[in-house]
């Protein structure tokens, strides 16, 4: 049975994948089907408008933390997030305020989170491997990691171990040529299919 974490609901595997979505670029013949409608039932994820996902377009530090946000039930932040550039009219007000003071994202200075900046592949493991660190999941995957891969000297330094443990819990996987690409951007199809398997794999 696969959970909205902070929240009763509750779809069994065998029920979500019959359901309707009501995109038009989101076809059962597409490889990420099953995890859209995954991200779109639990109430992780909406479309770009109301009929449409953007499967392919690239997802947001704003977006990401959002939907972490509501994977976690929408917590209220005890304090308000001290950055210039996320303002309180904006959607992911609310949810950077909560993951900034539970320790879940930084900002790239103490008053810059840059929101609407494409996330990075790295940036999404490290938040992804904060948050489970923070909920007591376990992160210490066995496994070879990021070794063997050829750009894996090119992953920053503060997501590193994130990394790791990204790959040994199936979260990431290569990209093609034995690449990571861990400064490349994550589509919404992606982060969709790796919200669904941290649900089902870590979240449990």
């Amino acid at each position: 049975c696969a959970c909205l974490v902070g929240s009763e609901m509750c779809i069994r595997d065998s029920d979500y994948r019959w359901g309707n979505l009501p995109f038009h670029d989101v076809t059962n013949r597409d490889w990420y089907y099953d995890d859209v409608l995954y991200a779109y039932i639990n109430g992780l994820m909406d479309g770009i408008s109301m009929t449409s996902f953007g499967a392919d377009q690239n997802t947001t530090r704003g977006q990401v933390v959002t939907i972490l946000w509501r994977l976690t039930g929408e917590p209220r932040a005890t304090r308000n997030n001290p950055f210039n550039d996320v303002s309180s009219r904006q959607y992911y007000y609310d949810a950077i305020s909560w993951a900034y003071d539970a320790g879940v994202v930084d900002g790239f200075d103490a008053r810059t989170f840059k929101p609407d900046q494409n996330v990075t592949r790295e940036q999404l493991a490290a938040i992804l491997y904060r948050y489970a660190q923070n909920e007591g999941y376990k992160t210490s995957q066995s496994g070879k990691g990021t070794e063997g891969y050829l750009d894996a000297s090119s992953i920053s330094s503060y997501a590193m171990k994130a990394m790791d443990w990204a790959v040994n819990a199936g979260l990431l996987s290569g990209k093609g040529n034995n690449t990571l690409a861990p400064t490349a951007g994550a589509t919404r199809a992606e982060v969709a299919q790796i919200f669904m398997n941290f649900c089902e794999n870590i979240a449990k």
